[in-house]
């Protein structure tokens, strides 16, 4: 029996999370370059599935396609992280106190943490992250909030890789994702959210203080 050829699409995708998961855990990291004739021998595919994952992660601002110097990781600086985590700030505990209102199961929630809490390298537990943030917003009720939060939650995890490596900080920040989960299970939605708001600005501004200053320069001009 001959063997049917993967296609193309299923190629592309394959490709697609192979790289981002080499990007969100640090084995590629910003600013390297990404050849497609390496890619491809990589994965053990033509170039054409690599081209087109790189397009696709280039919309989503994990990669920096250049005319003159090719595709790059998307470099990590004080305003990326300010333009992403200010992002997070709005949106993301409004969504988590709307999920405690529908009075969400928070399975998911849990088991990110206890993977987080067994993870033996960083890389799982920067995914088992990212998936306890992913767990508190998509029972928001409302699909276009959860995509909008999806569209941000790679580059926020960037974000978060390139500032662990340069100063580890889970074991504070798992002990505020469980102190958030108390109060998401005790049903107390400002109060999770307040939680959670605190828990996203207290990172961007251990991890990037000039992101930080800048915004509060901004809000003093405002005033």
């Amino acid at each position: 029996m001959t063997s049917v050829p993967t296609p193309i699409p299923s190629r592309t995708q394959f490709v697609l999370e192979g790289i981002k998961h080499r990007i969100l855990t640090g084995q590629l990291t910003p600013g390297q370059a990404l050849v497609e004739t390496e890619l491809a021998a990589q994965f053990g595919v033509s170039k054409t599935p690599v081209r087109e994952a790189l397009k696709t992660l280039a919309g989503t601002g994990l990669v920096v396609m250049n005319q003159y110097k090719g595709v790059t990781v998307r470099m990590v600086d004080a305003d990326m992280a300010r333009e992403v985590y200010d992002v997070r700030l709005l949106l993301e505990p409004e969504a988590l106190r709307r999920s405690v209102r529908r009075g969400t199961s928070w399975n998911a929630a849990s088991s990110a943490l206890t993977r987080a809490d067994e993870a033996t390298d960083t890389a799982e537990r920067s995914l088992a992250n990212r998936e306890f943030h992913r767990a508190l917003y998509v029972p928001c009720g409302n699909p276009l909030l959860g995509r909008m939060l999806d569209e941000v939650r790679d580059q926020a995890a960037l974000v978060s890789a390139v500032a662990w490596a340069a100063d580890p900080s889970w074991e504070r920040e798992a002990a505020e994702h469980r102190e958030i989960l108390r109060l998401a299970l005790d049903g107390d939605a400002d109060g999770a959210a307040a939680a959670l708001h605190a828990h996203i600005a207290s990172f961007v501004e251990r991890a990037f203080p000039e992101a930080h200053e800048a915004d509060e320069a901004g809000n003093t001009r405002q005033t």
